[in-house]
C-alpha cells in the first residue's frame, strides 16, 4: 500500500486509487498491432469507423472481439460504440468469444423476389450439399442484379444466372474478386465535352437562377423513390446557412432496383458532373457519395475515376469528394439513416423535423440526392427542359428509368416515357412475356410499392398515378410475375425482407413485420387482424420501411382474394 493510502486510512478517509487496468476486455497487443497496420496513416476520426471495420472484415474475413477492442482503443471510442455499429450491418461478421469463425469464403445467394421466382431456394439447398463445410452459404436479400436472376456472389464475385455448376466452378477456381468493368473513363468523357457545362456554370456563363428555373421547368423529381421536385430542393438548400454539405445515396437496396448500377457501370462521369453542378447551384463545397457494398466493381471503378477527376480538376476550388462504403443495410436507403451511417453510426432513421435540408450530415444543412437524380442534370442544362418535357404518355410528362425483372423476355433498365403502362412496357420494351407464362401481376415499385393484377396493366406508371390503387412507383423497380407464380408467396417474401431489414428502432415496424410474417404463413389469412396490424404500422412507424411494408399484403387481400384461402396453384 502506498504512503498516500496509509496516511489517508489513518485519517479515516477512503482514497480511491486508479485501477491498474481498465474495466472490461483488455487490449490484445497483437490485435492492436494488426489494426494499426491496417489503418496506417489514415485518420482515426469517428465517421471513418465503418470504413475501418471494412478493412478488418476484408483482411480477416470476420471481426474478432480482440480486433473490436483494439479498434476502439485506436479510434478513442468506447467498446460498446464500436460493437453496436459492427453488429448492426449484415456484411460484418462479428465473432463473439467462444464462437467458431466462419469459413474464409462465403457464397451469398439472393432470395428476394425475382431470384426466388427463378429458383434461388433450390440453388441454396444444392449449394449447401455440394460445397459442404469448406464454404459458408448464406441467404441474402436483393443485391441489385434482378435482371440476371438467380444470382450468387462468391466472395465479391457475382455469378449471374447462377446454377450449381457455375458457382462451384468459381469457388474451385478461387475467383472471389469481381470482374473489372469498363465505363467511359475520364479522358474519354472529356473528349465528348465532358465537364464543359460545369465549367460554364463556374465561370458565370450559366446563371444560378437560370439553371434553377430550367430544373423547375424540366419537372425532374427525386428518382430514389420520394419524388421531391429537384429544382425546389436546390432552392431550399441554397437558402440555408453555410457551411453546407451534399450526400449522394447509391444504396439502392429495394428488391427489383438496379438502375443506379446500370448507369454507373457505363457513364459515371455524367453522374459526377451533375453532382458538381448541383453543388455549385447550392453553394456546397464538400460531397459524400454513399455506395452500397454489393457494388464492389463499381466501387473500384469510382475510386479510380474520382481520383482522376481530383488530380485534373476542371475548375479551381472544386468541392471535396468523399466516397463511403455501405455495409449491407437496406434501411440506409432512407436519407437520414444514410447520413447516420456516413457519420460512422448505426443506420437508424432520424425523427423529423428538422429535415436534412436544415440539419443533416454532421448537423449541417445537407442536399441529399439519389444518383440518377443528378445523372440527368447535364443533359437538362445543355438541351433545355424539353429534354424531359417532350416525352410522356397517357397525360404524363417526362422520362423514367424502369428496372424490369421477372417473367419477361428482356429484363433490364428501360428508359421509357413517364406514364407508360405496364402492358405497353412489356410489349414494346421487354419483348413480351417468357414462353409459357401469362401476365398475371406486377410490383410497380419494388417490394414496398404494392402489387397490382394484370387487369390493371393499363394504369400509367408515374409519380402520383398509383396511390388510388394502394401502390406507388418509388424508384420504378418493376417485378413482373405470371400465372405460374402466386401473389401471396411473393407478398410473404417481401414481408420477410422487411422483417430482416427493419432497423429495430420503432416497435410498430420491428414487431409488426415479424407478426405479419407469422400471420401470412397461415393457410388462411386473418384479413381483419392483418388489416389492423397494417394500420398500426402505417400510422406509427418512424420511417418509410414500416409505413410501406404492409402494401404487398394489402394488395393481395384487395386484388388476389382467390389466393387467401388455398395453398394450391390456380
Amino acid at each position: 500500500m502506498s504512503e498516500q493510502a496509509i496516511s489517508a486510512r489513518k485519517k479515516g478517509k477512503n482514497l480511491k486509487l486508479p485501477r491498474a487496468v481498465g474495466k472490461g476486455r483488455q487490449v490484445d497487443p497483437k490485435a492492436l498491432s494488426e489494426v494499426q497496420a491496417l489503418l496506417g496513416d489514415e485518420s482515426r476520426q469517428k465517421d471513418l469507423l465503418i470504413e475501418h471495420l471494412h478493412k478488418i472484415q476484408d483482411t480477416y474475413h470476420a471481426i474478432s472481439a480482440a480486433h473490436l477492442v483494439a479498434l476502439a482503443r485506436e479510434m478513442k471510442l468506447s467498446k460498446a460504440e464500436v460493437y453496436e455499429v459492427a453488429t448492426f450491418y449484415h456484411h460484418f461478421d462479428v465473432i463473439k468469444e467462444g464462437d467458431t469463425p466462419p469459413p474464409a469464403l462465403t457464397v451469398r445467394v439472393c432470395e428476394s423476389l425475382t431470384c426466388e421466382m427463378k429458383g434461388a431456394h433450390g440453388l441454396i439447398e444444392s449449394l449447401d450439399e455440394g460445397l459442404g463445410d469448406r464454404v459458408r452459404v448464406q441467404k441474402v436479400p436483393c443485391i441489385g442484379r434482378c435482371d440476371v436472376a438467380p444470382v450468387a456472389v462468391v466472395g465479391m464475385n457475382p455469378v449471374e444466372q447462377a446454377d450449381v455448376r457455375s458457382v462451384v466452378a468459381e469457388v474451385n477456381a478461387g475467383n472471389i474478386k469481381p470482374e473489372a468493368i469498363n465505363p467511359i473513363a475520364f479522358d474519354e468523357y472529356k473528349k465528348d465535352q465532358g465537364y464543359e457545362t460545369y465549367q460554364a456554370c463556374m465561370n458565370g456563363a450559366h446563371k444560378v437562377e437560370d439553371v434553377l428555373t430550367t430544373m423547375d421547368d424540366s419537372g425532374l423529381r427525386g428518382l430514389g423513390g420520394a419524388g421531391f421536385p429537384t429544382g425546389r430542393k436546390w432552392r431550399i438548400v441554397r437558402d440555408q446557412p453555410e457551411p453546407k454539405l451534399m450526400a449522394v445515396n447509391i444504396d439502392e437496396g429495394e428488391p427489383g432496383t438496379f438502375k443506379d448500377k446500370y448507369y454507373l457501370e457505363r457513364d459515371p462521369h455524367r453522374f459526377l458532373e451533375g453532382m458538381l453542378i448541383a453543388a455549385w447551384a447550392t453553394d456546397i463545397h464538400e460531397i459524400y457519395i454513399y455506395l452500397r457494398d454489393e457494388y464492389a466493381a463499381i466501387r473500384e471503378s469510382l475510386e479510380v475515376e474520382v481520383a482522376k477527376l481530383i488530380a485534373n480538376p476542371p475548375v479551381e476550388n472544386m468541392p471535396i469528394i468523399h466516397l463511403r462504403r455501405g455495409a449491407g443495410a437496406y434501411i440506409c436507403g432512407e436519407e437520414s439513416a444514410m447520413i447516420e451511417s456516413i457519420e460512422g453510426k448505426r443506420g437508424m432513421p432520424r425523427l423529423r423535423p428538422p429535415f436534412v435540408a436544415q440539419v443533416g450530415l454532421f448537423g449541417r444543412p445537407t442536399l441529399e440526392h439519389n444518383m440518377e437524380s443528378v445523372y440527368w442534370v447535364r443533359d437538362i442544362i445543355e438541351k433545355g427542359a424539353s429534354f424531359m418535357t417532350d416525352h410522356g404518355r397517357n397525360g404524363r410528362v417526362g422520362l423514367r428509368s424502369f428496372s424490369v425483372s421477372g417473367r419477361v423476355n428482356k429484363p433490364g433498365v428501360h428508359f421509357a416515357p413517364a406514364g407508360i403502362s405496364m402492358q405497353e412496357l412489356i410489349d414494346e420494351y421487354c419483348g413480351g412475356m417468357e414462353i409459357g407464362h401469362t401476365f398475371y401481376g406486377y410490383f410497380p415499385g419494388g417490394a414496398s410499392g404494392g402489387i397490382l393484377p394484370a387487369s390493371l396493366g393499363h394504369v400509367p406508371l408515374d409519380f402520383d398515378t398509383l396511390q388510388e390503387y394502394g401502390c406507388f412507383i418509388g424508384s420504378a423497380a418493376i417485378v413482373v410475375f405470371s400465372d405460374q407464380d402466386r401473389a401471396r408467396d411473393l407478398a410473404v417474401n417481401a414481408m420477410k425482407f422487411f422483417e430482416d431489414e427493419s432497423c429495430g428502432q420503432c416497435t410498430p415496424c420491428r414487431v409488426g413485420t415479424a407478426k405479419a410474417v407469422g400471420l401470412m404463413a397461415n393457410p388462411e389469412w386473418d384479413q381483419d387482424l392483418l388489416e389492423e396490424l397494417s394500420a398500426v404500422m402505417i400510422d406509427a412507424s418512424i420511417c418509410g420501411l414500416g409505413q410501406a411494408a404492409p402494401n404487398p399484403l394489402r394488395s393481395v387481400i384487395k386484388y388476389f382474394p382467390e389466393e387467401l384461402t388455398t395453398g394450391e396453384l390456380r
